[in-house]
């Protein structure tokens, strides 16, 4: 008997069977995808944190205590690769006499590196000129000195006077920050900035010059075997954590650990949980999507399902049979439509990540699993339990009427007004969580513990279903009470059978809004998704060109009398427009600012000023104020709170003098708010007037040159401007900073995911527009064939299937933009933690969305065309058949 209805299902009931593997297809290949992508994201998140530290740890040998003790311990310590001892020493300056003059500098930093360190640690230091070898001075040390390789410079040390040394080679040191901690000491102690003057010793070198010498101290550079990590950056962060921290119980006060890594993994793992919002967000909307699209797949069925489960009661099957029967078909439905899925997802990993694992290894298996056990869970809901359901609660006799003749009551919930109540609670989640005060992700500074607050996507969630709510009682209140409008809008494809489409429609207006809504929530789905990821685009081209300046930008080294005019050096082949920026640091109160003195008139020329970097006004008409009052001068947002400001005070910075060196105040007046700036820091700065804070200081010095290129050969550009420049200005390009800036979590293939996720949306959207339909029509054949015996004429029966159609395109797509527009507004919001900055407008790709909307309409049209195409068989046929 199961083998004959088996065969039975797949000869007559193919469309079915197929829609439905469809639909479980869908939902398995998205969270398997998803998933995958999630942990490949974190896995990519953990060795960029790693790549990105050039020493692993820096263990700080305490005074009174042995080095060769701690480094034997270091040593022994589970996980160490390797470890050298490196020299720290205090200078009180550097003295340097070239081309008849002599230069001198503040104090600085020397430091003792043993043979095999740079092979150990390549990316600590980088030769810019010179041997790699030997006696090193750092990039800013030899500008200020005005030094080169072969020149002969002093270094003097507390307590034993100058030392004499001729330089190697000229260095950079790009992790100076973690170089020159305060090993041990809270984040909000640690210095300001690394030293400007470094000069790197051979170790035998830095004991001779060093001895006698006081403010000598000893650090432990270890590397640590990275493999080891978990590729969680939570996980691998408490690793590393806990095994520093062992190092100190064993040390018994004789080290302390610099934990570079526990640091990078500690800003890594915030990001971790934001791409697991991102799955949050893409993933979990998409299954349930196609889960409902799968249910509805199964409800178009459900009253031949019904009528055949009546006949085999007729016949004399025990509930049992028919319970396994119905088993057999969710198996059939589970076990195909899973593999299916995960073969969908295995490809979808291929084409986009070159890999199906995603990239992610074993833990994508664990992903495929649950997603396999999912799709069986669909499968089970749709089929079986509505089987199990109508064995206890329908009689044989109701089997043989339809669902429209047993139940005319509205649903419970439009009773009691649920929809209403959902977009209520929605707006008011969304009130709490988008505040000013509110975070997303909550991640305390050096706390192993993490959290996300999950309850803030509760307000999109209560949109989503809220709004599916509402669209469903609009669509059956039309449908119900607006059959004249039916009558007339059905009239010019129907004729003399306008009313009786119409009253078709009002009776089947259940199965019908069911399909609108269904549309709405994948078109909405689907454009909240792209929104999404063009507005993250955007932004994280805004990001890095906030970061770098402009296409490309020409950094001056500090100290340095660069005018304005040596920028028509710059303007080689290629650059459209060259900008001087100066950059000052003024004194407000006891606070140090970064000081930024701009041309109001030519600014915009070379960097993009938007609106949202400002309050107060608008960037083109701050950057007049500027313009017609010189010392007129933009501020923070936290210096505006912090001294309590209103437009027009007067603002006194101090500001060093270029003449006497000495620091002098200079009054300005409040004008405006500066959130964002280019090549400015995060949090607090001035923008000023150049030519007023020139005339100030007595000095024009320039900071940085801002090079426009049009968008274009930024890289080459940068090349050559390098090649010309030398070690005299550190040149950046664009193309090289957006792979720096922002969170790990830019460094995840978004492309490669996008590409998924809206494949997959478009994929919901053709199915929730023409699957359900294409499945109704076939299993209202019986309809058309009566209306045929009946008179009614091709031309009437294909008028009556495409208003059908039209309502549910009409009514779909329509609710699917506003819901849409609505849901993308609110997850923008919620999400202002992924953005840097956060966004002005939301970023609309105009052509994926009318290709989402042509590809729903075609699935509509296609159906409604298969239906009238089936609407043409001679109808005692058709009736024969069923």
């Amino acid at each position: 008997m199961i083998g004959s209805w088996t065969a039975g299902l797949a000869r007559h009931r193919t469309g079915r069977l197929l829609a439905a593997l469809a639909g479980i297809a869908l939902a398995v290949a998205l969270v398997a995808a998803l998933g995958s992508f999630l942990t490949a994201s974190k896995a990519a998140m953990t060795q960029r944190a790693v790549r990105a530290v050039a020493v692993d740890w820096q263990v700080q040998v305490q005074p009174g205590a042995a080095p060769g003790a701690v480094m034997s311990l270091v040593r022994k310590a589970p996980g160490t690769r390797a470890a050298l001892p490196v020299g720290f020493a205090h200078t009180t300056g550097f003295t340097a006499r070239v081309q008849g003059s002599t230069q001198t500098t503040g104090p600085g930093m020397a430091l003792g590196l043993p043979d095999g360190y740079r092979a150990l640690f390549p990316d600590a230091i980088r030769t810019l000129s010179g041997s790699p070898t030997g006696v090193l001075l750092a990039q800013q040390t030899a500008s200020n000195l005005h030094a080169a390789p072969g020149d002969t410079i002093g270094v003097q040390f507390a307590g034993i006077g100058v030392r004499q040394v001729k330089v190697d080679g000229v260095v950079d040191l790009p992790q100076a920050d973690s170089l020159f901690q305060t090993v041990g000491a809270p984040s909000q102690s640690q210095p300001t900035a690394p030293p400007d003057n470094v000069v790197l010793l051979p170790a035998a070198r830095f004991a001779a010059l060093t001895r006698g010498a006081s403010a000598v101290t000893t650090q432990i550079h270890v590397a640590r075997d990275d493999a080891r990590l978990p590729s969680d950056p939570a996980a691998a962060f408490t690793a590393v954590t806990g095994a520093a921290h062992n190092l100190e119980a064993r040390s018994a006060g004789a080290a302390l650990v610099g934990n570079n890594i526990g640091a990078a993994l500690d800003s890594a793992r915030q990001d971790a949980l934001y791409a697991q919002i991102l799955f949050l967000f893409l993933g979990v909307p998409g299954a349930v999507l196609a889960a409902a699209l799968t249910a509805a797949v199964a409800s178009a069925g459900s009253e031949r399902r019904r009528q055949e489960q009546g006949l085999l009661r007729l016949r004399g099957l025990r509930p049992r049979q028919i319970t396994a029967l119905a088993g057999l078909e969710a198996a059939l439905i589970g076990l195909l439509g899973g593999l299916a899925g995960l073969g969908i997802a295995a490809l979808s990993g291929r084409l986009a990540f070159g890999a199906a694992s995603f990239g992610a290894g074993a833990g994508t298996w664990a992903w495929y699993g649950t997603a396999f056990v999912l799709g069986a869970a669909v499968a089970a809901g749709v089929v079986l339990v509505p089987a199990l359901r109508d064995l206890r609660t329908v009689t044989v006799a109701e089997t043989r009427k339809e669902s429209g003749a047993r139940s005319t009551r509205n649903p419970w919930w439009m009773r009691y007004g649920l929809d209403f109540a959902l977009l209520i609670g929605s707006w008011l989640v969304f009130r709490a969580s988008s505040g000013n005060q509110y975070a997303l992700v909550l991640a305390p500074e050096g706390v192993p513990s993490i959290s996300v607050s999950y309850w803030a996507f509760l307000g999109p969630a209560l949109l989503w279903i809220g709004a599916a709510l509402l669209l469903w009682r609009l669509t059956l209140l039309a449908l119900t009470h607006g059959r004249p409008a039916l009558v007339r809008l059905a009239r010019p494809l129907t004729a003399t059978l306008a009313g009786t489409t119409a009253a078709t429609l009002s009776r089947r207006r259940r199965p019908l809004a069911r399909s609108v809504v269904l549309l709405a929530l994948a078109v909405s789905f689907a454009l909240s998704t792209a929104v999404f990821n063009a507005t993250y685009r955007q932004q994280a081209e805004v990001d890095a060109r906030l970061t770098n300046g402009a296409d490309v930008t020409v950094t001056e080294p500090p100290g340095a009398r660069v005018p304005p005019g040596a920028g028509s050096a710059l303007k080689i082949s290629g650059v459209r427009h060259v900008e001087p920026l100066q950059h000052r640091f003024a004194y407000v109160g006891s606070d140090l600012q970064d000081l930024y003195g701009v041309r109001p008139d030519t600014i915009a020329r070379a960097t993009s000023l938007q609106d949202a970097y400002f309050a107060g006004g608008t960037a083109q008409q701050l950057m007049r104020k500027l313009a017609q009052r010189p010392d007129n001068l933009l501020v923070s947002v936290e210096t505006v709170n912090d001294f309590q400001l209103a437009p027009g005070d007067t603002v006194n910075l101090r500001i060093q003098d270029a003449r006497t060196k000495a620091l002098r105040t200079v009054p300005f007046h409040y004008a405006g708010i500066a959130k964002e700036f280019p090549t400015a820091p995060k949090d607090s700065f001035f923008v000023a007037n150049a030519a007023y804070i020139a005339e100030a200081t007595g000095s024009d010095a320039v900071g940085a040159f801002l090079l426009d290129t049009g968008g274009t050969h930024q890289k080459q550009i940068a090349t050559r401007l390098r090649s010309q420049l030398g070690t005299s200005a550190t040149v950046t390009d664009l193309t090289q900073t957006r792979g720096t800036v922002g969170t790990s979590l830019t460094s995840v293939d978004l492309a490669g995911l996008t590409r998924i996720e809206l494949a997959f949306a478009v994929l919901l959207a053709a199915g929730a527009g023409g699957l359900v339909l294409a499945l109704g029509l076939a299993e209202r054949r019986r309809t058309f064939a009566i209306a045929t015996v009946l008179g009614a004429r091709t031309r009437q029966l294909r008028g009556m299937v495409l208003t059908e159609a039209l309502l549910l395109a009409a009514g779909g797509l329509a609710g699917g933009a506003v819901i849409g527009w609505a849901l993308s507004e609110m997850l923008v919001k919620v999400l202002t933690g992924v953005f840097d900055p956060p966004p002005a407008t939301l970023a609309v790709p105009g052509v994926y969305l009318t290709l989402t909307g042509l590809a729903a309409l075609t699935a509509v049209l296609a159906a409604a065309l298969n239906g009238i195409r089936g609407a043409r068989r001679p109808a005692v046929e058709e009736l024969r058949d069923l």
